[in-house]
């Protein structure tokens, strides 16, 4: 992999649902799956990968189809997203590619 790419961040939903954690305070389980337009299972599944990771935590609320999730960004996620984003802009640019081939 390269240096600097987080596997775990990498995955297209994972990317776009920390995009909208580094820009929010929290989001809403509803609000992510909408704006992902992505399924209930997609999205915990991916929710899920996030937090075993330790890059997001979940909040729950209230019981059955009553009760809400609502995820943020933790301190390790928001470190990890930063180094990604930055690995990211390196390879795009050219910078983090070998200047000798």
């Amino acid at each position: 992999m390269i240096d600097g790419i987080d596997p775990v961040i990498h995955v297209p939903k994972r990317l776009a649902a920390m995009a909208i954690l580094a820009n929010a305070p929290s989001a809403s389980f509803r609000f992510l799956r909408d704006h992902l337009q992505i399924s209930e299972s997609d999205l915990s599944k991916q929710m899920a990968t996030l937090e075993a990771a330790g890059y997001v935590q979940a909040t729950k609320s209230g019981h059955g189809r009553g009760g809400s999730t609502t995820f943020r960004m933790t301190p390790a996620g928001e470190s990890a997203y930063r180094a990604h984003c930055t690995a990211l802009r390196a390879l795009l640019d050219g910078t983090g590619i070998a200047q000798d081939l």
